[in-house]
């Protein structure tokens, strides 16, 4: 049975992508959908690849990793290579994201601190006002 290849709104509906995502994608040689004149068919080589870069960018890889990574694919070690390159870099976004998340969480607390000072401030002076 012959697969089913996705067009373009397909894809977009599938994957909540827009086509000028799709078409970034391509010419960056990340997916490699088949033309038929003007339309673009995504195939489930393609599909895959897809989720894995949306997959890729929300964890904080660079479009660059991310070639890197679905390039190793075609090493035939059962994916070792890759899934051991994955993980590499897995694990140093991981120390990045936990050190941007502390970054915030501290600047989340001191704004905290400035607006309770703010609160402060201005129901004291408030309070001068209708005192007078």
């Amino acid at each position: 049975m012959a697969e089913h290849a996705m067009t373009i709104r397909e894809m977009c509906d599938a994957f909540d992508v827009t086509p000028r995502t799709l078409r970034f994608y391509e010419s960056k040689e990340l997916l490699f959908p088949t033309r038929v004149g003007q339309k673009r068919l995504f195939t489930r080589r393609d599909r895959a690849r897809l989720k894995l870069i949306l997959r890729g960018k929300r964890f904080g890889f660079s479009l660059e990793e991310i070639r890197q990574l679905l390039d190793l694919y075609e090493i035939d070690d059962q994916q070792v290579t890759q899934l051991t390159k994955t993980y590499e870099i897995a694990k140093e976004r991981l120390v990045d994201m936990e050190a941007r998340r502390a970054e915030l969480d501290d600047a989340i607390s001191d704004l905290k601190k400035q607006i309770e000072w703010g609160a402060q401030l201005i129901a004291s002076l408030k309070s001068e006002q209708a005192a007078e």
